[in-house]
């Protein structure tokens, strides 16, 4: 069983670590920006809370979703260091100057909702916890983190997506996350949300058919609500040019146990349902399925 509780690692960490992108089988990346679990020192030796609050800002174990995916050669981008470190999925002008030394208000512009309550580039506080960190932050420290690991993901992201499209003529980024347990209107858990920033990132035949593979083998699903995606699509998606980004966030219950702290037996269900959701998104962007059909 791993350590539920992040620890201390003194070596050099890596941003990322990639998988099958030397040989390009498919047009279809994933990427897991919120699952990194190894922690620099000096992020626990500011803690205000006890180190076990921050796994609340983890996607705990969403890499693992997408461990099949990997084996049958779907090209991946996982985050190492984690969220509580650099939120990959905000820009870098959303920090709260308040929990940075030397930074004037003016330097980030009008904060967005999601810096007021505390999960900005740089998270600040969680709900129940209070504040998350003893001093504040140095401003070279936060230019550090940004130039480090920040810019370098979106830069690899943007780069990887820019070679699928070289190679197969379109792409599509599939961004994998993972939310606490959520109900409809009807109180029906809701087993798979996907977001395409309502239709600004993706096709919808895409979304669509993704939705309708959930839904086949018995989940609910809901689209754009109440996740609609945020800075990654937005920096990465681009119909237009037929590059494609979707967010696909993964009900913790259906893999995780009742302490949402470790993986169960199912996750490799869920991460056979995600293969399969894939492979079907591969074959209609390579038009696979079409010619299939003519046959």
């Amino acid at each position: 069983m791993t350590n539920p509780v992040p620890g201390r690692n003194p070596a050099p960490l890596p941003t990322y670590s990639l998988s099958n992108v030397d040989g390009l089988r498919f047009p279809l990346l994933v990427s897991v920006p919120h699952s990194g679990r190894e922690y620099p020192p000096e992020l626990l030796d500011n803690l205000n809370v006890p180190a076990s609050h921050l796994l609340r800002l983890e996607d705990r174990y969403s890499d693992r979703l997408a461990a099949s995916a990997i084996a049958s050669g779907f090209p991946a981008i996982i985050a190492r260091k984690p969220r509580a470190w650099i939120d990959l999925n905000r820009s870098r002008s959303e920090i709260d100057p308040a929990m940075v030394v030397g930074m004037d208000p003016s330097q980030t512009g009008q904060m967005s909702r999601k810096v007021r309550g505390g999960l900005g580039l740089l998270p600040r506080r969680l709900h129940g916890a209070g504040n998350l960190w003893r001093n504040k932050w140095s401003l070279q420290h936060v230019i550090d983190r940004i130039e480090q690991d920040h810019e370098p993901y979106h830069a690899q992201v943007a780069h990887l997506l820019d070679r699928i499209h070289s190679v197969f003529g379109c792409a599509l980024l599939l961004d994998l996350h993972s939310m606490p347990s959520t109900v409809d209107e009807n109180h029906n858990k809701i087993g798979f949300v996907l977001g395409d920033r309502f239709g600004r990132s993706c096709e919808s035949r895409y979304v669509e058919l993704a939705a309708g593979h959930f839904r086949r083998h018995g989940h609910l699903v809901q689209t754009n609500h109440p996740y609609s995606g945020s800075y990654i699509l937005e920096r990465h998606g681009n119909p237009s040019r037929n590059i494609h980004a979707f967010q696909l966030e993964v009900d913790r219950s259906l893999y995780l146990d009742r302490n949402m702290r470790e993986p169960i037996a199912a996750a490799s269900s869920v991460a056979e349902l995600i293969r399969h959701c894939c492979m079907m998104l591969a074959e209609q962007l390579s038009g696979q399925d079409q010619l299939e059909a003519a046959e």
